[in-house]
């Protein structure tokens, strides 16, 4: 396991003196050393400033710790990535290498980004989501990752459950003015968590402990203060944040395109970005109509979706349904040489845990690129809750039909999400060891979900494609509702009624996805990704001519980690200073 430095603002401003001495650096010498150790202590500030995503990446350092979001630790992390960004700035005014230019490019943009959200959007101000997933999720991924014994594990357990109490304080001192929607969210996690600290997490402690009761007790008395917290915070957001939660959750234009700018490296007026999706959606929408038609020209388009929803599993049987399309997805992968697969150990399938459902209905949870010995993936899907009345809980499941099951596992497991997860011991450095942007691993899973049944998945059964069809429609929709929900006013009503009507989405699917856009501004990204790397493989095709390999083309991609595909065109067409997009 790689030992990083725990260093603070103290040890960037060490750094940052030294680089700025003009005998530290000069215009002829390499900067190679200086750049890794500048990586190097990014990434340790980042850690220490949020331990999760150091268990994420499978780095155990910072297991026993949570995030420190009060005021003036949010202050002191916006002094650390502007010293970070000084850095990084003059170690690109140096001499670096190709792969240092390219990862300095995406810290410099990683930095602008993580400064507009705590200047600017201000989460940490408005959604208490925030503060009330990150106790569960963090525990959630000491539990299930075995990456070290268990009674070493529920050590850690512990130093986060005496680290909740001191999160929830700064929830109450941070929030003011939440929209409704985040309070609602804030609700939902709330209550979800409590069963898990009241249920999930002893019976696992209770094992992990063994025989050491004293280990057992200092877990018990810790775990207890939790749990009250969190039923005290569900009172808090029930009885006192939802009734004075009316602030907006739009970002505004300008925040919104430099979340684009940043997260995405992508520089497009709004007016043509949001040309680019409805011209998309219309294209999608004209496809569906006519693949409707092939199925049963008798009935309207919306009645032959209907009528695939039909054919779903009921709740309980949600997990056991998915296992079947893993191995006939991955074995068709195999037959007509998509991609190569590094590894055939499988993810684990599991309902999605109750304090993670907000939205999503399936979702890929892989350890990170540094984990050693932990190596379990799990492939969540969200059944619905037990207390919805029928007609909600049947339009939740539509969303599983048995041919729209098979788009969602090609989206999360193969070639989607999960392939990503086995090349990511091939990403070629730290940087991109560690980072993801959703262009390329939302729009990747997206694109493989049209690439797939392009390639003759299913044996080109119009009902297929309808599915296909259906989730790019879906995500054709967040495209547009997210920059008019951000930009232009809309209401979480406008947006649902735009699924339904042009997406021909279930209200209530349609209500959660809309509601998704509120605290996701930039959802677009799938669509978005898919419509670039399309752009990517056809330039690499003219570029390789005969030599054009599908499987090199994907083997390539995916070596680059999430890498901006902007940056991607780069690595794979030296020299290319083309567009990412058809119409840009």
């Amino acid at each position: 396991m790689r030992q990083f430095p725990r260093r603070g603002p103290a040890g960037w401003l060490l750094a940052v003196a030294l680089l700025l001495n003009a005998s530290s650096l000069r215009a002829d010498e390499p900067a190679k050393s200086l750049f890794a150790e500048a990586v190097d202590r990014y990434y340790s500030a980042l850690f220490m400033w949020d331990p999760t995503q150091a268990t994420y990446a499978g780095i155990h350092d910072f297991d026993h710790l949570l995030p420190a979001l009060d005021a003036k630790s949010v202050a002191n992390r916006v002094t650390t990535l502007k010293i970070g960004e000084a850095i990084f700035k003059q170690l690109r005014d140096g001499k670096l290498t190709e792969a240092e230019e390219i990862d300095a490019e995406i810290l410099a943009n990683t930095i602008k980004a993580e400064l507009l959200e705590l200047e600017t959007v201000r989460d940490w101000k408005r959604n208490p989501v925030i503060y009330l997933g990150k106790p569960a999720e963090s525990m959630d991924l000491l539990m299930k990752r075995t990456y070290a014994p268990p009674e070493v594990r529920l050590k850690s357990v512990i130093g986060r459950l005496k680290a909740t109490p001191a999160l929830f304080k700064a929830m109450k001192e941070n929030i003011e003015n939440p929209p409704k929607e985040f309070a609602d969210l804030g609700l939902i996690v709330a209550k979800g968590s409590v069963s898990f600290f009241k249920t999930d997490l002893p019976l696992w402690a209770k094992t992990a402990a063994g025989k050491d009761e004293k280990l057992l007790a200092e877990f018990t008395a810790a775990n207890a203060a939790v749990l009250k917290e969190f039923e005290e915070a569900a009172v808090w957001v029930e009885k006192d944040l939802l009734p004075r939660a009316k602030g907006s959750y739009a970002i505004g234009a300008d925040a919104f395109m430099k979340k684009l700018a940043y997260e995405e490296m992508l520089d497009i007026p709004l007016k043509k970005l949001l040309a680019i999706g409805e011209a998309n959606l219309k294209k999608d929408r004209e496809a569906f109509i006519a693949t409707a038609k092939l199925i049963d020209p008798k009935l309207t388009p919306a009645e032959v979706l209907t009528r695939l929803g039909d054919d779903h599993p009921k709740p309980d049987d949600l997990v056991a349904a998915t296992r079947g399309t893993i191995e006939r997805t991955k074995r068709f992968l195999v037959d007509k040489k998509i991609i190569s697969i590094p590894s055939e150990v499988l993810p684990t399938i599991a309902e999605t845990p109750p304090f993670a459902r907000t939205g999503g209905f399936a979702s890929m949870d892989t350890p990170g690129a540094y984990e050693t010995k932990a190596t379990e993936a799990f492939y969540y899907v969200t059944p619905p809750e037990k207390d919805w009345e029928q007609k909600r809980q049947t339009e939740h499941m539509r969303q599983f039909n048995r041919l729209g099951m098979d788009i969602i596992t090609i989206h999360e497991a193969y070639p989607g999400h999960y392939m990503q997860f086995l090349y990511s011991k091939q990403f070629p450095t730290k940087v991109r060891k560690l980072y993801t942007c959703g262009t390329n691993v939302e729009g990747w899973a997206h694109y493989t979900e049209q690439m797939i049944v392009d390639e003759g998945y299913g044996n080109n059964d119009p009902k297929i494609r309808l599915s296909q069809l259906s989730e790019a429609l879906l995500r054709d929709c967040r495209y547009v509702v997210g920059i008019k929900l951000h930009t232009e006013g809309w209401t979480v009503e406008q947006g649902k009624k735009f699924f339904i009507e042009e997406g021909l989405i279930e209200p209530e699917v349609a209500f959660q996805e809309t509601r998704r856009g509120t605290y996701n501004p930039t959802y677009l990204y799938y669509t978005l990704g898919k419509l670039q790397i399309l752009k990517l493989r056809d330039d690499y095709k003219k570029a390789k001519g005969e030599k054009f390999s599908l499987q090199t083309f994907h083997d390539e991609f995916v070596k680059q980690g999430g890498t901006p595909i902007k940056l991607i065109r780069k690595l794979m067409l030296p020299g290319d200073t083309g567009p990412t997009l058809p119409v840009e």
